[in-house]
């Protein structure tokens, strides 16, 4: 494991328009060539701040909100696979292997995130276009869910990296999002000035002279089970790997409000748990920030398309992640660090409920100011764990409440009562 150690960390260079499009189509005409020559390892831990005493009043508040059970796999495939949102596309449920890939393989053609037309020809393009924009810090989220999906919540999101980065740039890898409804979704923000765009990505340009090359032309060609795991989620996991290898930047998952700025990171990504003796015990994927070509990303990538599982939960995401930087912990040649929970995983997802309760007596009151002083310290954002968190309303008062009061642009959230 890892001792605890301050990292000084330096803001990334900003590239020119004109050394950063010749980079990028030199990616694309020859493959990716790391050309910065690393030092050796350097993995480490933040130290954690002391916890402020608020435990008994914590558990207080979390006693009164249901205590949710995960859900079964049926009901996950209905949450997720909005993603797969023609009815064609909804897999059966409890087929064997073989089936699964005769079903899978003859739909394909009807998967609208794997087609290549007219727009997946354009996206290098509107990238490049794009992050001509002198952002400050670019960031990239997915969105393969049908564009009605992409709610209140989602939008919240949003508002805060644009509260916390005013002259960043958001690019969103979205089909769905790339078109005249999804223009209207995002109108608010542009029409405030904020450089935020919904682009259809080019799966072939992404993987291409990678690990993932291969597994994605098995994929299309119907030759690979995809799993009971929606097919969606597995592909976002590695869509973000991808991107990120390919132009560099803070991927950020969409239930993730930014508290704080991210300029000041390199080459990091969050641990969700840690033992008694302060070391890692998971990683998340939900928020990765790092340089273009470096060679953890690599790693990532090269590990989705050699152990792929469609059939376990996390397998392809939070636990691939745990397993790579596991091995290459103690190698040469790799430069990144692991922040402790308190950076992008403050609560956990079975606690998140007590975030959305509005204090009920002076005690929770001060339970609630006393967990907004502890956030205001080295917590980058909060990862809202939709899965368990969407059957929550924000209440007004509460943590959750008091957050967006404070990140938000717009600020037309309506609270319950």
């Amino acid at each position: 494991m890892f001792d605890h150690q301050q990292l000084c960390r330096a803001r990334t260079p900003i590239l020119s328009a004109i050394a950063f499009t010749a980079t990028i189509f030199l990616v694309y005409a020859n493959g990716i060539i790391s050309t910065i020559s690393l030092q050796s390892s350097s993995v480490s831990t933040k130290e954690i701040s002391g916890e402020l005493h608020v435990r008994i009043t914590e558990r207080q508040i979390m006693s009164t909100v249901v205590n949710q059970p995960l859900r079964s796999m049926q009901e996950e495939i209905k949450e997720v696979d909005r993603g797969e949102h023609q009815s064609s596309v909804i897999r059966p449920f409890n087929l064997t292997v073989e089936e699964r890939i005769e079903w899978f393989r003859k739909r394909v053609p009807e998967f609208e995130i794997l087609k290549a037309d007219n727009l997946t020809k354009e996206f290098l393009g509107r990238v490049l276009e794009f992050f001509n924009n002198e952002c400050d810090v670019q960031f990239f989220m997915t969105w393969i869910s049908p564009v009605e999906s992409f709610g209140r919540r989602e939008f919240l999101a949003l508002e805060s990296l644009f509260k916390v980065h005013p002259h960043g740039c958001l690019l969103i890898l979205s089909r769905d999002l790339d078109s005249i409804q999804g223009y209207r979704i995002l109108k608010p923000l542009l029409d405030r000035k904020f450089k935020v765009a919904a682009i259809t990505p080019d799966l072939s340009f992404l993987f291409k002279n990678t690990p993932a090359e291969t597994w994605f032309e098995e994929i299309k060609s119907g030759n690979k089970d995809p799993g009971e795991i929606p097919f969606a989620q597995n592909l976002s996991n590695l869509i973000r790997l991808a991107v990120l290898y390919k132009f560099g930047g803070i991927y950020l998952d969409t239930d993730f409000i930014v508290l704080k700025s991210f300029a000041d990171l390199r080459n990091a990504i969050g641990a969700q748990s840690i033992d008694v003796s302060g070391s890692w015990t998971r990683l998340n994927n939900a928020v990765l920030v790092f340089d273009m070509n470096h060679p953890l990303l690599l790693k990532f990538i090269e590990e989705f398309a050699s152990t792929f599982d469609g059939n376990k939960w996390g397998h392809n995401g939070p636990y691939l992640v745990s397993r790579v930087v596991q091995k290459v912990a103690e190698r040469p040649g790799y430069n990144f660090t692991i922040l402790p929970p308190m950076a992008f995983y403050p609560v956990g997802w079975n606690r998140i409920g007590g975030f959305f309760k509005k204090p009920e007596n002076k005690v929770e009151s001060r339970w609630v100011n006393a967990k907004l002083l502890q956030l205001s310290g080295e917590t980058y954002g909060i990862h809202l764990w939709n899965r368990q968190s969407s059957k929550f309303s924000i209440e007004e008062g509460s943590v959750m409440g008091r957050l967006i009061s404070d990140h938000c642009v717009i600020c037309e959230y309506k609270y319950s009562s």
